[in-house]
Parts: C-alpha cells; sequence; structure tokens
C-alpha cells in the first residue's frame, strides 16, 4: 500500500498548497508575476487583487482584465487566484460573475474577504459555485475557497469556517483585525515584534492555526509590510512557521518571494531524516520500528510523510528514496 493509503485510513488527508501566496493589484504588477511564476515554476501561488490591493473606481474593468489574464496561455501551471470584493460590497457579485463565470475553470482558488460569520461564508460560496457552474466548475470539482479572518466574528466562527468543504485556506488580516479594534491594540501590533508578541493578535494567530490544522487546512500567514528589507520578511516566515504552526504567507512584493518559501521548506536533513524513517517503515509494512534509540510509529510517520510532501512542493532536490516513496513505480500490466 501507498504511505498515503496507510497513514491516513479513515481520515482526511491535509491539504498542501505552495507555501508563498503573493499578492498582485495592478495590470503591470500580475502579468510581471506570472512572468516571475513562469520563471521559477509553481512553486508560488499568485492571487491577482480586486479589493485593497487594486485601485478604486474601475471595478468591472479591472475584473475583466483578472478573467482575460487567467485564460491566457500564460496561466501555465493553473496556480493563480483571485480576491474578490467582500460580500457587503456592490462589487463582490459583478467580480463573481466576471472572474468565476468565464474563467472559474482556469482559477485556482477565490478570496474571500471580510466575513463576519460562518454563514455570510456559506452564502458567498453559494453565489460562487452558481457562476463557477457556468464555466464548467461544478460537481465533483468545485471552486476552492479561502477566507479572510479579519473581523470579530470571523474569529469567533473560525471552527465552523474551517470546517466547511471548500474552503482550503484560511489567512490572517492583521491589519482589518487590529483596527478593528478602534485603537485599544497598538499600531506596532500589526508588524514584528508586536505582531507576536500582543495577546489579542497571538490568541486571533492561534486560533486560526488550531481550527486548519483540526480539519485538514491550510493557513496562510499575514502580510509583512516591510518591502525593502527582505530579512525582515524572512524572520517573520521563520516564526510563523517555528512558533505558530502556519504552513503558508503572504507576499506583497517580488523580494518577499524567495524568502517567504525558503523559511517554510523543510532542510535537506530533515527530508533525509523522514526518508530513512519512512523507509524502515515500508520494511516492515508500517508497524513501529527503533532507529537512533527512538521509537517511531503511524503518528510520527504522518509527519514524516509530510516533510516530504512540502519539500517536493517547495521544488527542493530530493534523494532518489524518497522520490521513490512518494511516487512508486507502477507495475507494468500485461498486454491482452
Amino acid at each position: 500500500m501507498h504511505p498515503s493509503e496507510v497513514l491516513f485510513q479513515g481520515t482526511r488527508q491535509p491539504l498542501l498548497l505552495p507555501a508563498c501566496d503573493h499578492y498582485a493589484g495592478s495590470e503591470k504588477l500580475m502579468r510581471k508575476s506570472i512572468a516571475l511564476q513562469q520563471e521559477l515554476g509553481p512553486l508560488f501561488d499568485i492571487t491577482f487583487d480586486c479589493e485593497d490591493g487594486a485601485s478604486a473606481g474601475n471595478e468591472e474593468a479591472h475584473a475583466r482584465l483578472v478573467a482575460e489574464l487567467l485564460l491566457s496561455a500564460e496561466n501555465k501551471f493553473g496556480r493563480i487566484g483571485a480576491r474578490v470584493h467582500d460580500l457587503h460590497s456592490p462589487h463582490f457579485e459583478r467580480d463573481v460573475e466576471i472572474i468565476c463565470g468565464s474563467a472559474g475553470h482556469k482559477l485556482a482558488y477565490v478570496v474571500l474577504p471580510k466575513p463576519d460569520s460562518v454563514q455570510q461564508v456559506m452564502r458567498a460560496i453559494d453565489v460562487i459555485n452558481a457562476y463557477a457552474a457556468k464555466s464548467g466548475r461544478a460537481g465533483s470539482s468545485p471552486l476552492p475557497v479561502h477566507v479572510l479572518i479579519e473581523t470579530h466574528g470571523a474569529l469567533h466562527d473560525v471552527y465552523a469556517i474551517a470546517a466547511l468543504p471548500q474552503v482550503e485556506c484560511l489567512s490572517f488580516g492583521i491589519m482589518d483585525f487590529v483596527s478593528a479594534h478602534y485603537g485599544a491594540v497598538p499600531g506596532n501590533a500589526m508588524r514584528t515584534p508586536g505582531q507576536f508578541t500582543h495577546p489579542l493578535v497571538v490568541r486571533a494567530k492561534l486560533e486560526i492555526a488550531a481550527a486548519c490544522h483540526a480539519h485538514g487546512k491550510v493557513p496562510s500567514h499575514n502580510v509583512t509590510t516591510e518591502i525593502k528589507d527582505p530579512a525582515v520578511v524572512a524572520n517573520d516566515a521563520q516564526r510563523a512557521a517555528a512558533e505558530f504552526g502556519y504552513t503558508r504567507m503572504w507576499s506583497i512584493h517580488p523580494n518577499q518571494i524567495k524568502p517567504v518559501i525558503k523559511a517554510f521548506t523543510p532542510r535537506l536533513s530533515e527530508v533525509n531524516e523522514a526518508t530513512h524513517i519512512l523507509q524502515d517503515a515500508e520494511r516492515v509494512q508500517w508497524g513501529p520500528i527503533s532507529q537512533n534509540g527512538r521509537l517511531h510509529d503511524r503518528a510520527s510517520y504522518r509527519y514524516y510523510w509530510t516533510v516530504l510532501q512540502r519539500a517536493r512542493l517547495a521544488g527542493l532536490a530530493l534523494p532518489e528514496a524518497a522520490a521513490a516513496l512518494l511516487n512508486p513505480v507502477e507495475p507494468v500490466s500485461e498486454a491482452k
């Protein structure tokens, strides 16, 4: 049996997404992002922004541009999503109609900002599905939805939102969340070090991460507003991964993409350790083993299996033995 079948019997295997979600809101930046993705490969996602990261006053034309780029040959890997306006906006349904209705089959996901409750997320998903069906995106392959948790109500309902089958990722909107406290949380809690120490912000980050992991979804860490110093975003990404359990993070500048990917990519030493443990486990048909004086069983095998998957997703050159575990050779059937 393949490791994914053995290790996740009776449970849904956790979703995995590229570690970096790069936002672009103008035509120039969207085209530049696509060119960079073509150069690096599908190591990061691109989110075309119709909301806060886009200029105001030309919403319908912007949505049409997003659909046009999604349908173009430049969308080589199918790893481009779109953030639409929030459910309360007069532009929400028109965004969804234009983008999902015409390009839903080429869209990786839709990002839904500023919901106040799980009921609002469900209503938005109904609208998304109705229009996405027109482009052939329905049935067994519904359009994935990413939800921005940036209001008190959404944080209150975060476990219920994460449990929705069509939701695959929750992102933390730190700036809107801090602003929603109307001065009770200081502005420095939007950036390091305050974002990792203020109790209300820490609580929100942990609730989001915990809800995602409870339901096998992907927690995506908030943006780093410092765009000139890559060391700042690298530090934020490392802390988000090591201390808060996030497996994905926003980027708002091309210089942030590589530091984010690197921070969330397992080290080669971790990959080698995971490979040795899983090889030994496979030899005993996934029963318990002892390696270097430590006991391992299926509980730890699931962790090491995820290490290999994350390494592959990040484009890390894997040892031959690791690649064999991830991609077992299919037996050749005899011709009839």
